[in-house]
């Protein structure tokens, strides 16, 4: 069984940055992709990037691939979210997940972390 847990989400003005990070834990080596998505109050959950763990090939949504950077740190079993230049709509609950391989369609995430909040503030 996998786990994960996100961490580094707060409250941040406009043009700050925050790292967020999501630690993996328990049978790792059956994953083979973690995602990052967001959900902002009364929206859809959003894809924003993904790192298949196999070779490191990272993917970015078009809306943050400006700001946003993906990192894979394989000795701590660990992901990176690197947010820059953030801004009010991207307040968000983030979410990072276990899949087969990177897509931005939810369901084939099968593994959830609870989630972290970030707030962008004006």
């Amino acid at each position: 069984e996998v786990q994960l847990v996100e961490s580094g989400g707060g409250l941040v003005q406009a043009g700050g940055s925050l790292r967020l990070s999501c630690a993996v834990s328990g049978f790792t080596f059956d994953v083979k992709a973690i995602g990052w998505f967001r959900q902002a109050p009364g929206k859809e959950r959003e894809w924003v990037s993904c790192v298949e763990k196999k070779n490191g090939e990272t993917f970015l949504a078009n809306s943050v691939k400006d700001r946003f950077t993906i990192s894979d740190d394989n000795a701590q079993n660990t992901v990176y979210l690197q947010m820059k230049s953030l801004k009010p709509g991207d307040t968000a609950v983030y979410y990072c997940a276990a899949g087969p391989y990177c897509t931005s369609q939810t369901r084939f995430f099968g593994v959830w972390g609870p989630g972290t909040l970030v707030t962008v503030s004006s």
